[in-house]
């Protein structure tokens, strides 16, 4: 089936209007300067979501593949009293190739491995080149927070990270998705027509720095064209932590 590209580039400078673009491939980092200074030293894959996101999630991950060359951390909006704090890992373990767990403060990344951020807790990429994990405390903003995932995901990876915005309420991920931008990050998002709810990737094409935007059945094969490139034109290196 043929899907839709959307580029921000091609968006009309009134009403937020979009209009069709041929598909193309979106822009990858030159690699060159990846390695001068960056603590993470191989392409880390974040989804970020809320509402909806658990069907959002499922297609995405089952179109990747076990050997993917990227670490893949995912946020989605979860009650923060939620009784069972691994339920989402555990739903979405059973539907992709790959391994997906619930992350643990001090995990370290790794290529094919999937960290959930668990329930009234944030979720950081650190210096060290590990997953560090925050309480929320007891007031919004929306937890756990794409924001701070993608703005230290940013500083830290640089050019070798990819986020994709896929269905929620609301406008987490619009700030990240800045400062990806800053740091020569790319950014994808769900389209409009397959978002259960538009809020997050709409907000997220506001900022005029999302690379394509896709239906949700065109993002995994987006995924792997883009990490494929990333690591081709790194050499091959720079695929682990």
């Amino acid at each position: 089936m043929a899907t839709a590209t959307w580029s921000a580039g091609s968006s009309t400078a009134s009403a937020g209007r979009w209009t069709r673009a041929r598909p193309h491939r979106c822009r990858t980092p030159d690699v060159d300067v990846l390695d001068a200074h960056l603590p993470v030293r191989l392409p880390v894959l974040a989804l970020v979501t809320s509402a909806g996101g658990l069907a959002a999630l499922t297609a995405v991950l089952a179109g990747l593949p076990a050997d993917l060359p990227a670490a893949v951390l995912v946020v989605q909006h979860q009650d923060p009293e939620r009784r069972q704090p691994d339920a989402l890992a555990a739903l979405l373990d059973g539907r992709t190739p790959l391994s997906v767990r619930v992350a643990r403060d001090g995990d370290r990344l790794e290529p094919g491995v999937v960290l959930v951020a668990p329930p009234a807790t944030h979720m950081i990429v650190t210096s060290t080149s590990a997953i560090g994990l925050i309480e929320t405390g007891a007031l919004p903003p929306a937890r756990p927070s794409a924001d701070l995932l993608l703005a230290t995901l940013a500083v830290t990876c640089g050019p070798r990270s990819l986020a994709v915005v896929l269905t929620g309420k609301g406008h987490d991920a619009q700030a990240g998705i800045r400062a990806m931008h800053r740091c020569g990050a790319t950014v994808l998002a769900q389209d409009e027509a397959t978002a259960e709810h538009f809020g997050m990737p709409g907000s997220a094409i506001a900022t005029g720095l999302v690379q394509a935007v896709h239906p949700l059945d065109g993002l995994a094969a987006a995924i792997v064209e883009h990490l494929d490139r990333t690591v081709q034109r790194a050499g091959g290196q720079g695929t682990t932590g």
